[in-house]
Order: C-alpha cells, then sequence, then structure tokens
C-alpha cells in the first residue's frame, strides 16, 4: 500500500510540476497550447522537434525551464516506473487486483482534477502569483516571435543619405505604411548630441544623418535603404506600393 500511495504521490507531483512549468513558459510571451506543449514534452522527454522549438531554445529563461523539466522529468519517471514495479511485486492476486482499482481510480480523478477548467484557473492564479514573486525575470517577452520576425518581417536601421529618397521629406509625404513600412522611432545627431524620436508623426522631417528604425518585410526594408532621390525613386515606391497591396491580400487568403 506504501508504494501504491508513493506512486500517486509522484503522479500527482508530476502534473503539478508540469503545470508549473507551461504557466512559466507562457508567462515568457508563449502561447498557453505552445506552453503546455512544450513543458509536457520537456519533462516526459520526448523531445518533438517543432517550430515552436526553436523559439524556446534560442531564449534564455525558458531554455532555463526547459532545463529544469527534463531534470525533473527524468528523476520521476524513474520514481515512477520503480515504484508502480513495487506496487505489484510481491502481491497476491487479489492484493494486485485491489491496487490496481485503487490506482485507476485515483488515474481517474486526476485526470478529472488537471482537466477541469475551474481547477486550472484557480492553479494558474496561485502558480503565476508564486511564480511573479520568486522570478520576475519571467516576465521577458520575446519580441522576435511577437513581431513575426521568422516570418519574412524584419527590423531595421536605415542611415539617411544626401542622396537618399527619403532625404529632407516629412513621413507623410513619404507614405511608407503604404509599403508596408512603419517607422518606430529616429536617432539624430544634434548639437547637443544624439537624441531619439520614438514613435514620430506624420509631419516629423527625415533630415540627412538620421537613422531610421524601421520595421515591415525583408524585400521592403532592403528596397527602400537603396532608394535614391528622383523619377527612379518615385517609381520604386510606386512599384512598392502595388507590391504591398498583393502582399496584403494573400495574407487575408491565408488568414
Amino acid at each position: 500500500m506504501i508504494a501504491l500511495i508513493s506512486l500517486i504521490l509522484v503522479i500527482t507531483l508530476s502534473l503539478i510540476i508540469v503545470r508549473i512549468g507551461a504557466t512559466a513558459l507562457e508567462m515568457t510571451g508563449l502561447s498557453k497550447e505552445v506552453a503546455s506543449f512544450q513543458a509536457q514534452s520537456a519533462f516526459s522527454g520526448t523531445g518533438f522537434t517543432t517550430s515552436e522549438s526553436e523559439y524556446v531554445v534560442s531564449h534564455p529563461v525558458r531554455r532555463k525551464i526547459i532545463r529544469i523539466l527534463i531534470f525533473l522529468g527524468s528523476a520521476g519517471i524513474t520514481s515512477a516506473i520503480a515504484t508502480l514495479v513495487l506496487t505489484f511485486v510481491g502481491k497476491s492476486r487479489s492484493e494486485a487486483t485491489s491496487s490496481l482499482i485503487i490506482l485507476a481510480l485515483s488515474l481517474g480523478t486526476l485526470y478529472v482534477v488537471f482537466t477541469s477548467k475551474r481547477v486550472e484557473k484557480w492553479m494558474k492564479k496561485w502558480i503565476r502569483r508564486f511564480l511573479q514573486r520568486a522570478f520576475p525575470q519571467l516576465r521577458v517577452y520575446d519580441y522576435t516571435q511577437l513581431l513575426g520576425i521568422t516570418h519574412g518581417y524584419s527590423i531595421s536601421q536605415i542611415k539617411v543619405k544626401k542622396n537618399s529618397w527619403l532625404a529632407n521629406r516629412t513621413l507623410r509625404e513619404l507614405e511608407l505604411d503604404k509599403e508596408g513600412i512603419l517607422v518606430l522611432g529616429i536617432y539624430r545627431k544634434t548639437e547637443k548630441g544624439e537624441i531619439y524620436i520614438g514613435a514620430p508623426r506624420g509631419d516629423t522631417l527625415i533630415k540627412p544623418g538620421d537613422v531610421l528604425i524601421c520595421y515591415g518585410p525583408e524585400s521592403a526594408l532592403l528596397n527602400l535603404s537603396q532608394r535614391l532621390k528622383g523619377k527612379e525613386g518615385d517609381r520604386e515606391h510606386e512599384k512598392a506600393v502595388k507590391e504591398a497591396e498583393l502582399r496584403r491580400l494573400e495574407e487575408e487568403l491565408q488568414a
């Protein structure tokens, strides 16, 4: 009976650890489904290779969480197997049947409890509260994933030269949003030193020497960084606008 109780405790503790690991991963910016799947994969040692796994191994905080889950999982599974063997070894047929019934009922109860939305909500609330106090560094978002950097979009620095198509024009005149490009900020050198203009408005004038922090499709950013002033630059802008419209339609169809 002691071995059976130990087995049930090991399984319960394992489920709690996986839930804690999933919540911790979710707090770093992963979706609920991805966080749960990665936590279960790490704890069980199955090692599924998915595109989401790249987000985990390239993120220092998530990598630590996965490493802990793998370590605890290897110990937990070994303990579970050992106690499972001890539960039935040296038992009579009636004792083994009783242990099997108790184990089945216990597993059924654990399944109902840990799949309950109400229990999940309650556990997540307290787990989050504990993790936020104990490990404040978990609140680290992966902006590479959030901004879709791995899906053809990128953040780029574009230095504005005197002969650049961007120079001496306002953002409203440039209409970069029609190309699918957003200007997140501008680094500008002044007599008092370098300043940063965050979330610039449409009437912001782009000056030679400015460094633009832009977000958009990689191909559009590359074209913009090489675009020169004049009619040829205007034609490239018109072409980029048409390509952005086609890209937007394709993305809507895929969605």
